[in-house]
């Protein structure tokens, strides 16, 4: 048990989602301002004209997602329903710890959670990404974000990812165990993984997205075990320009195609649910499986507050703050790397 007299701060970062119908424009439009999302020549002129240009016409058409999971996402009080869990625990491993809840675009925004952080008068402070893997487009905006605002001499440490940690895995593991567990015969239904798509050209940069979705793909099968046929596949895609692929509903023809019945499908990039997954993946993919002539579709729940995930966050946070970091966590003090800049994501 870690005993310590230091307040240690914990920043939960998110996308974060718009909690009502009518926060959807603004929402997507602190998306789309966001220099790391929108970036070209003359973009310090033109990027607040084309963000509510985008925004407008994107909320139209999202606000039937938001509206089949209850007219709002859920993704912030899961995420502080994660804060809270990862609290208590670390205060089980005897530390004198504070979690606070940074989303990128929408409430509680990153000067929110430093404004908090600053109240509770920590000490030291871990900055938590909840993406499992490292993107330009999502920890490191976040962290873009964090460093435009946050002024202060406490030490701070970072966990860029986590898609490789032993915990992690096994949370993921046993949502899928459970999903599973759902079809007669689980050996027979297809196991289709999904990831949240980007560009082609952020990967072409040298983002290592991509390669981690693949490695995060390969060790769960792994460890798993699992003689099941699986698949990866992408989704959310906006915009015209080319993104990662094959895409779910490519996914899901191909699989009625090849006269598969039975699929699982596993939201590998996503660690609580929203709208990806209870709007694109449990209702409109769903519906689309159901058309095709796919018998049974099941889902794998977010890790949500698990408490198996809880754990794995709790020993990322002890990693960071120890520097005890096994090789497969990127951990760094700010001001010896500086966070990779540049997602079009509508959580």
């Amino acid at each position: 048990m870690a005993k310590t007299t230091r307040r240690v701060g914990v920043v939960l970062f998110q996308l974060g989602g718009p909690d009502t119908l009518a926060a959807i424009e603004p929402f997507l439009y602190n998306l789309f301002c966001d220099p790391d999302i929108i970036d070209f020549p003359f973009a310090r002129i033109g990027r607040k004209p084309l963000a509510k240009l985008i925004s407008t016409t994107r909320a139209r058409k999202v606000q039937h997602h938001y509206a089949t999971i209850g007219g709002g996402s859920p993704i912030r009080r899961f995420t502080e329903r994660q804060a809270r869990a990862l609290e208590a625990e670390l205060k089980n491993q005897g530390l004198d710890a504070r979690c606070f809840v940074a989303m990128r675009y929408w409430h509680p925004f990153t000067g929110e959670a430093i404004a908090q952080l600053r109240a509770a008068q920590c000490d030291e402070v871990v900055l938590l990404p909840l993406y499992p893997q490292y993107s330009s487009t999502t920890t490191g905006s976040s962290l873009n974000e964090w460093q435009r605002l946050f002024h202060g001499d406490v030490p701070v440490h970072i966990v860029e990812s986590f898609y490789r940690y032993p915990a992690y895995l096994e949370a993921v593991i046993e949502k899928i165990e459970e999903a599973l567990a759902r079809f007669p015969l689980p050996e027979r239904a297809e196991i289709v993984f999904s990831a949240h798509s980007v560009p082609k050209s952020v990967v072409a940069k040298g983002d290592p997205y991509q390669r981690q979705i693949e490695e995060t793909v390969r060790l769960l099968m792994q460890r798993g075990g699992w003689p099941n046929r699986h698949r990866l596949c992408y989704q959310s895609k906006v915009g015209a320009s080319k993104w990662l692929q094959p895409s779910l509903h490519r996914t899901l023809r191909d699989l009625a195609a090849e006269k598969t019945r039975e699929v699982c499908i596993v939201p590998v990039a996503f660690v609580s649910d929203h709208v990806e997954t209870l709007g694109e993946i449990d209702h409109e993919a769903r519906e689309e499986a159901r058309r095709l002539g796919i018998t049974q579709f099941e889902m794998s729940w977010g890790l949500n507050d698990s408490p198996k995930f809880i754990s794995a966050l709790g020993q990322l946070v002890l990693h960071a703050l120890h520097e005890t970091v096994p090789s497969c966590i990127p951990v760094h003090e700010t001001g010896r790397q500086a966070a990779a800049p540049a997602l079009v994501g509508a959580d």
